[in-house]
């Protein structure tokens, strides 16, 4: 969506790589005419009729330039006075093209952008306004009229724009100042932590702003919180004052629209909206190739969520991210090495491409909102307006869960998600306000609506360490949880119940009551075999943890995870967790003997050190040693046998990571010490695979040793 912040990236002054690429190419006099005259008449035609709730004078003035402009064009179209245009003519013209496009982008950020946005926006949005109407003057102060056969009255309504152009200031509207200032003042109550009068909160919004029901209050709250997400610290105001604003319009939501409303009739989840581009065909019909400058140096393809490497190159942060993870440590476009593996959002780039979709009438499908995401928006330093309004939210959301209807309690449980979502403060204030029991009660809804905001939110709050502690002491609520994880009635209830069991298992002496609770693992490993990907990576990350507690061996085991394990390991999305879980369970002899049992487990390591990651090499190399350390002579000899492993391993032994080498000189030192099977390394001196390493022997820091990057998914929804 356009925004005043990328408009002004969009200005010409600031941005001369945008001009190349949207300067018309090519075009004879006549088709840059009737392309000029295509673009004004339907910028006329889309803004004209529209009546926008702020900046209507300063629109209305652009658009009747605008209308002006017209009436030369069409002149010039249908006289043919403009079939041969003088040289000066012509690049005023091209200059006129592109400042009807930033007049589109401006009109389309007053018509896109939410209320409070605009609000808060005020000045900066007037002065791009004036801006515009100060090149106008610029643009007919050097328009040779003397070059082009023009009727009277059409000359005369040029010199009177030109006049009006040149006398034109800055105009902010007093009413439209007047409620930005009256924001401000609720944000300085909160700050000194007072709630503001209701009564005044109300003529605010639903007077003031015209937000008449809690749909157009929560579109309000998450356009404001896109913006501090894209914006990443570039936005005025600050992020923290954001979140502020945030927080405010987050508590009048429930406090002004209360709970009785069709939200829980609505699909969980956001959905994507894709915005078509206003720009007529005759622009896009300019552009007939991808910019250069927006391919990622990969896969030559438009980029989605184009990031910086240290050396200054940017690629698609999805390709980089594979090609790091696959062990290069050098700029695949300039060979430089990296200096760390750090990825910086390119912002500006991204901006520039998304109004270039827009302007081709292109499907522009960003990058999914990732943790890293999520934590830009949590990393603004919440303001103490801000938390205090949101421990305000926090009392009104508790008091229904305790006390409201069905309806209501279902509307509250997914404001305590949403307000769970990001924040540590929230975290620790929802729950020291007692909601978790409430939430409790929750997951065992017949409403699936409610079901999966209350797992959800519980999610959320267990990301807060302290909490954790206080959702295993509340009565039944672990049991709760693998109910749902069980028998949840959505999908996504489901895997948020395995996230959440993934997250309480953080704490060593909580992993194995997760464990022995009935059909917990037994639910992870189902999970595992026939979720969907993210469902299989909640899972296996449970898992994990999990089988990091020595005495959980046998009852995962018992459950059939083990048996989970082994098939995920030909899964690419969860193969490194799977292997590192494996590892963990095979240290222990009756774990080695289950897994040895399995008849694909040696050779889904294998083949991982053949094709997984440097991560999951690791991982497969250390579980195949656990294997034969404790399974046995039937395991060593089922791992000997198996095809390509001495080529694999003196692989390894060049291009592994620092433990995957030091996991193959172990596993190779316990087939050298085996009478029979002397080693074959082609050529690979053994002085160079063992030097420097001692005897075998079990670390106690084995655990640590396994490296699996676990993370905890927080929905955004």
């Amino acid at each position: 969506m356009a925004t005043a912040a990328i408009f002004s990236s969009l200005r010409r002054r600031r941005s001369p790589s945008l001009e190349a690429f949207l300067a018309p190419v090519d075009l004879t006099d006549v088709a840059l005419v009737q392309t000029l005259v295509s673009v004004s008449t339907e910028l006329v035609s889309c803004f004209s009729g529209k009546s926008l709730f702020f900046q209507r004078k300063n629109s209305r003035s652009l658009i009747r330039k605008i209308e002006v402009f017209v009436v030369l064009l069409e002149y010039l179209r249908d006289s043919r006075a403009g079939s041969t245009l003088s040289p000066p003519t012509a690049v005023c013209f091209k200059e006129l093209y592109l400042l009807l496009y930033r007049s589109k982008i401006l009109l389309d950020c007053c018509v896109q952008s939410s209320k409070l946005w605009l609000l808060l926006q005020n000045h900066t949005i007037s002065g791009h306004f004036h801006d515009l109407n100060q090149e106008i003057s610029t643009l007919l102060d050097v328009f040779p009229l003397n070059d082009v056969e023009l009727s009277e009255d059409v000359r005369e309504q040029i010199d009177l724009m030109h006049k009006q152009s040149r006398k034109a200031t800055l105009f902010i509207d007093k009413d439209e100042e007047d409620l930005r200032v009256r924001f401000f003042s609720f944000l300085d109550e909160f700050e000194k932590g007072k709630i503001p009068n209701m009564v005044d909160l109300r003529l605010f919004f639903v007077e003031g702003l015209g937000i008449k029901d809690a749909k157009s209050s929560r579109a309000e709250i998450e356009f404001l919180e896109e913006q501090i997400v894209s914006h990443e610290g570039d936005i005025e105001p600050t992020a923290s004052v954001l979140n502020g604003f945030v927080a405010i319009t987050r508590y009048c939501r429930f406090l002004l629209y209360g709970f009785e409303e069709n939200e829980v009739e609505l699909q969980i989840g956001n959905q994507k909206k894709l915005r078509k581009g206003l720009i007529s065909q005759e622009i896009a019909e300019t552009f007939i190739t991808v910019p250069k400058d927006f391919c990622c140096p990969i896969s030559l393809d438009l980029m989605r969520d184009p990031v910086i490497i240290s050396t200054g190159q940017t690629y698609d942060r999805i390709l980089i991210s594979r090609w790091m993870e696959e062990g290069h440590c050098t700029c695949p476009k300039t060979g430089q090495m990296l200096m760390n593996t750090r990825l910086v959002p390119n912002r500006a780039l991204r901006n520039l491409i998304v109004q270039w979709c827009a302007a081709h009438g292109i499907p522009y499908d960003p990058p999914e909102n990732t943790d890293s995401s999520v934590e830009a928006f949590a990393a603004a330093m919440p303001s103490k307006a801000a938390i205090e309004a949101n421990r305000a939210t926090a009392t009104l959301l508790i008091h229904k869960l305790a006390s409201g209807s069905q309806r209501a309690q279902t509307v509250a449980a997914r404001g305590i998600r949403l307000l769970a979502k990001t924040g540590r403060e929230n975290r620790a204030f929802i729950a020291e306000a007692g909601a978790i029991p409430h939430l409790r009660n929750l997951l065992s809804s017949t409403n699936s609506v409610a079901q999966e905001n209350s797992v959800t939110a519980i999610l959320n709050l267990s990301i807060h360490d302290k909490n954790k502690s206080q959702i295993m002491d509340e009565k039944g609520c672990l049991g709760s949880i693998v109910g749902v994880l069980r028998f949840g009635l959505t999908t996504e209830a489901r895997e948020n119940a395995a996230a959440t069991l993934f997250s309480l298992s953080a704490v060593h002496d909580y992993k194995k009551r997760i464990a022995d609770e009935e059909g917990a693992v037994e639910a992870l490993a189902g999970l595992l075999r026939a979720g969907t990907p993210r469902g299989k990576k909640d899972a296996v990350t449970a898992l994990f943890n999990l089988s990091t507690h020595t005495e959980n061996c046998l009852s995962m085991m018992e459950a059939g995870a083990v048996t989970a394990l082994v098939g995920a390991l030909g899964n690419e999305g969860v193969a490194e967790e799977a292997a590192g879980a494996l590892a963990l369970i095979v240290r222990q002899p009756i774990g080695a003997e289950a897994v040895g049992g399995e008849e694909m487990a040696v050779a889904g390591l294998i083949g991982m050190m053949r094709c997984g990651t440097p991560r999951g090499k690791e991982n497969a190399v250390a579980a195949l040693l656990e294997l034969c350390r404790s399974g046995g002579t039937a395991a060593t000899e089922k791992v000997l046998k198996a095809p390509a492993l001495w080529g694999l391993l003196q692989s390894l032994l060049f291009t592994g990571t620092k433990r995957a080498r030091r996991k193959a000189a172990s596993l190779a030192r316990v087939f050298q010490r085996r009478e029979n099977y002397p080693l074959h390394f082609g050529g690979l001196g053994a002085g160079y695979a063992f030097a420097g390493n001692s005897a075998p022997s079990r670390d106690s820091s084995f655990v640590n040793e396994v490296s699996v990057p676990v993370s905890i998914s927080v929905p955004v929804l």
